[in-house]
C-alpha cells in the first residue's frame, strides 16, 4: 500500500493565462486542524472563473485550479474541527486556486467555509448558493452597515464544563472570529434602517440573494430592481416591490425608479450586483439626495467612480471571514437554518451542463456567450 502522502486525485487546471486546461494528477491534500477536506459532487461555474481565466484576475500562478462555489461530501477532517465529520453531506465556499480550488476531486478549506447542505437540495443546487449569499451578507452588513437578523446571536455560549457537540460547534464558530475579541466589544447602535433600496442586477445570483436577505432585514423598506422583464414574476416572490426593465433608456429607466420610490425622492441606497452603474455615474442620481447617500459595489473588476457625497463601497464574498465580524464565522452554517425555515429560496435556476471534470471548460465556454437567470453547474 503507497503511503497516504502518495495518494493522488485528478484536478482540473488551467495551464496558462487564457488556457488550454488539462486534467492531472495532484496530491491528495491533508487537512490543517481547522480544515476539511471535502470529494465534490458538483460545482458551480462563475465569472471569477472567466476573469481568472483570461485577466489572471487572482491568480498568483499556473498551473491553477479555479472554481469558488462546491457541494459534495465530506472526506478527512481537521483535529480541531468538530462542527463536521467523515460523510456529511455539504456545501462550501471554496477558495482561490490551489487545494482551496472547487475543480479538482477533493476541495480543502476552512470549517467554517463550509455548512451542512439542505436536505431539500441536491449537490447541483447546494453548490450554486454559497458565493452568491455570502457577497450578499457582505453588501448589506459591510456596505450598508446594517445587520442581519439572522447572523445575530440567538443564545449565550453554553457553560464551559459543557463537552457537547453543541458546545464545542459554537465554541469553534466563535474562535474564528478573532479569537472572539469582537464578542467582548458592545455593540454599537444600528443606524436608522433605510426605507428604499435599488438593486442593480436583481436577477443575477447576488442580486436574487441580496433581495432575499433585505426583505427580512427591512420588511418594510421598497425594493426596487432593474432586470429582465422576464424575471420579474421570480423576483417578485423573492420580495421585489417593482421591477424595472434594464433595456430601458436611462431616462426612462431613471424615471420609473423614482416614481417608485417613496414620495417619488429617490432611494436611500443601491446595491450593484453587476457593475451597472458604470462609469457615467448615471443610476448615482436615482440617489435621494437628502438620504445616506450609500452605494455598494460587488467586486466584478470593473471600476465604478461614485460620485462626490456618495458613500461607496466595495464588497467581495469572503469579507464575511477576513473581518472582525462576531457573526462571520456562522454565515454559511446561518445560510441552512434560513433555508429550512423557508426564509431562503435557491437565488437562481440550475443549469447542470455536463458531468466530470473534463465538462467544465465546455461549461465555461457557454457561461462566457452569456447567461440568464440560471447558474450553470457540473456534476462530478
Amino acid at each position: 500500500m503507497p503511503a497516504a502522502t502518495e495518494k493522488t486525485m485528478k484536478q482540473f487546471v488551467a495551464v496558462k493565462k487564457g488556457g488550454p486546461f488539462q486534467v492531472i494528477d495532484g496530491p491528495y491534500p491533508i487537512p490543517a486542524p481547522d480544515e476539511i477536506c471535502i470529494r465534490n459532487r458538483a460545482v458551480a461555474l462563475n465569472a471569477l472563473d472567466l476573469k481568472s481565466l483570461y485577466y489572471g484576475m487572482m491568480v498568483q500562478q499556473y498551473p491553477e485550479v479555479f472554481g469558488i462555489d462546491t457541494a459534495g461530501v465530506v472526506e478527512v477532517v481537521g483535529s480541531n474541527v468538530t462542527a463536521f465529520k467523515a460523510g456529511d453531506a455539504v456545501m462550501s465556499s471554496a477558495g482561490l486556486g490551489g487545494r482551496k480550488g472547487a475543480f479538482q476531486d477533493v476541495t480543502t478549506v476552512p470549517a467554517h467555509f463550509a455548512s451542512r447542505k439542505p436536505a431539500t437540495w441536491s449537490f447541483a443546487q447546494a453548490c450554486s448558493a454559497p458565493i452568491c449569499y455570502l457577497t450578499a451578507c457582505a453588501a448589506i452588513t459591510k456596505g450598508f452597515n446594517t445587520p442581519l437578523p439572522h447572523l445575530q446571536p440567538r443564545k449565550p455560549l453554553l457553560p464551559r464544563e459543557d463537552s457537547s457537540s453543541e458546545y464545542l460547534q459554537e465554541r469553534h464558530l466563535r474562535s474564528m472570529s478573532l479569537g472572539g475579541l469582537a464578542l467582548a466589544l458592545a455593540n454599537p447602535p444600528p443606524p436608522p434602517p433605510l426605507d428604499s433600496i435599488l438593486v442593480i442586477g436583481g436577477s443575477s445570483g447576488v442580486g436574487a440573494s441580496a433581495i432575499q436577505l433585505l426583505r427580512l432585514t427591512l420588511p418594510g423598506a421598497t425594493i426596487i430592481s432593474t432586470n429582465s422583464p422576464a424575471n420579474n414574476k421570480r423576483l417578485g416572490a423573492l420580495g421585489v416591490n417593482v421591477c424595472v426593465d434594464r433595456n430601458l433608456p436611462m431616462e426612462k429607466l431613471l424615471e420609473k425608479v423614482k416614481a417608485a420610490s417613496p414620495a417619488q425622492r429617490g432611494v436611500d441606497a443601491i446595491l450593484d450586483a453587476v457593475s451597472g452603474a458604470g462609469e457615467e455615474s448615471a443610476l448615482f442620481s436615482a440617489l435621494n439626495k437628502d438620504g445616506p447617500n450609500l452605494y455598494t459595489n460587488v467586486f466584478t473588476g470593473k471600476e465604478v467612480v461614485a460620485p462626490e457625497g456618495v458613500k461607496a463601497t466595495k464588497v467581495f464574498a469572503h469579507m464575511m471571514f477576513v473581518t472582525p465580524d462576531p457573526d462571520g464565522a456562522s454565515a454559511m452554517a446561518r445560510l441552512v437554518d434560513l433555508v429550512d425555515e423557508g426564509k431562503y429560496k435557491l437565488p437562481l435556476e440550475v443549469d447542470v451542463v455536463g458531468t466530470g471534470l473534463e465538462a467544465i471548460g465546455a461549461g465555461l465556454d457557454k457561461l462566457k456567450k452569456g447567461v440568464s437567470g440560471s447558474k450553470l453547474v457540473v456534476a462530478l
